[in-house]
This record gives C-alpha cells, sequence and structure tokens, in this order.
C-alpha cells in the first residue's frame, strides 16, 4: 500500500520549491492533497499536475502571515475532504545578505512574519483540528540556519531556529493527543530560492556538501512523507538535517 494512502495533507508553499515536491510526492504516496501557496496561479498549477497524473488535489491562494486566511484554508479543508491528516509547512522567504547590525527593520519583520508566524500560524489550526480527530501529524520545513549560524543572514537564522523550537514544544505538549510533530532542516537544495542566495554568497554548494551534491526538493518531500506516514509512529520532536552531510 502506498505510504500516504488515503490520508489528507495540507501542504504551505506548495507553489513551488520543496513544497511543490512535497505536493506531488504525498499525491503519489496515495495522499490527497490541499496545495497552499501566496500564488494561486502556481497552486492551482501544482494541482492540476497532480490531478493530470490521477491524484487528488485542491489549490488555495492564502498568505500564511495571515492568521484569518490561514485559520480559514484550513476549514475549507476539512469541510472538502472530511479531516486533516498531516501537514507541511514551507512557506517560506529568502534573506537579503547583511550584516546583523544593518538589516532593516521591515526586512527584520518579514522575515519573522512569513517564516516564523506563518508556521505558527499554521500549526496553531491544524493542531485544532488534529485534537478534535484525535491524530496527525505535521512537518516544518526549518533549514540548516535552523541548527547552525549563517553569517549574514541574521533574520532569517532567528526564524528558522524558531521554528525548530516550536516543533519541540508543540510534540511534547500534543504527544499524548497522539499527534507528532517534526521538523527537516534541508540543506542546500536546488530551489530558486537557495540557487539566488548561493549566487548572493558566492557560494561553492557541491563543496561544502560531504556527498558532493547540492540536493534535490523531491529528497525533501521524501523524508516529509516518511515523517507523515504510519511508518514514523514513535519519532516526535525532531529536527532532522537532510543535507549531504553539511552538519556532520
Amino acid at each position: 500500500m502506498a505510504l500516504l494512502q488515503g490520508k489528507v495533507a495540507f501542504i504551505t508553499g506548495g507553489g513551488s520549491g520543496i513544497g511543490r515536491a512535497c505536493a506531488v510526492g504525498f499525491a503519489a504516496e496515495g495522499a490527497r492533497v490541499v496545495v497552499v501557496d501566496v500564488n494561486l496561479a502556481n497552486a492551482e498549477e501544482v494541482a492540476q499536475e497532480v490531478r493530470n497524473s490521477g491524484g487528488e488535489a485542491l489549490a488555495m491562494g492564502v498568505d500564511t502571515s495571515d492568521s484569518a486566511a490561514v485559520a480559514e484554508a484550513v476549514r475549507q479543508t476539512v469541510a472538502t475532504y472530511g479531516s486533516l491528516d498531516c501537514a507541511v509547512n514551507s512557506a517560506g522567504v529568502g534573506t537579503v545578505a547583511q550584516p546583523f547590525a544593518d538589516i532593516p527593520e521591515e526586512a527584520w519583520d518579514r522575515q519573522i512574519a512569513v517564516n516564523l508566524n506563518g508556521v505558527r500560524w499554521s500549526m496553531k489550526y491544524q493542531l485544532a483540528e488534529m485534537r478534535k480527530q484525535g491524530s496527525g501529524s505535521i512537518v516544518n520545513i526549518s533549514s540548516g540556519a535552523g541548527l547552525a549560524a549563517v553569517p549574514r543572514a541574521g533574520a532569517y537564522v532567528a526564524a528558522k531556529h524558531a521554528v525548530v523550537g516550536m516543533t519541540k514544544v508543540a510534540a511534547i505538549d500534543h504527544a499524548q493527543e497522539n499527534i507528532r510533530v517534526n521538523a527537516i532542516c534541508p540543506g542546500y537544495i536546488l530551489t530558486a530560492m537557495t540557487e539566488a542566495a548561493a549566487k548572493v554568497r558566492t557560494l561553492d554548494v557541491a563543496q561544502l556538501c560531504p556527498i558532493g551534491r547540492a540536493g534535490q526538493p523531491h529528497e525533501i518531500a521524501d523524508a516529509a512523507a516518511w515523517l507523515c506516514s504510519d511508518k514514523s509512529s514513535y519519532v516526535t520532536g525532531v529536527a532532522l538535517p537532510v543535507d549531504g552531510g553539511y552538519q556532520a
């Protein structure tokens, strides 16, 4: 049987990058997927890709920094499919390389609004539904920057560290309600956002990773699918590096 057969998956940032890979990958594993993205056209394109492959998908245009919008998206998910079994919170924005003392207030606020509060609101309303049904699994996409400092990325690092902290607290708080909460901390994955960051920082990604290459979005999606599946039933509160050995 497919890894996520019959499950309903809510995926933020689903219109591109890691979120898109999760939407497509989860559908291939039997899930009905809700593709949530700030860009509705991108979300619909991914949902149509899922449908074209024989899966079931719903697209929603949502800014995850908007608490009310996230609440409504979760409500619509349950109204449409009857449950919310798993979620991947992947929506995020990149950063501009600047020394900590030079980070503009608006840039800091944007990072916190999306990369931290977007996960906060998503978890809040996902957990509310999962508590009603007595089960669920949430995967938050943090970053290698959630485990170690990255120079000239202070706001991004702060938000991603906070995601790991929230994940661990939520995992403890809701463990006895049959809800698991984990984080994935990707290394350099070939997405538009990370490629742009690598160019700005003039990084040779292959040299940074012991495995000798950057990762592919589907490699994060595969890890997320396992964490959302019953195969990982004893795993909660983990911040899992998927980074080609970068954190080793």
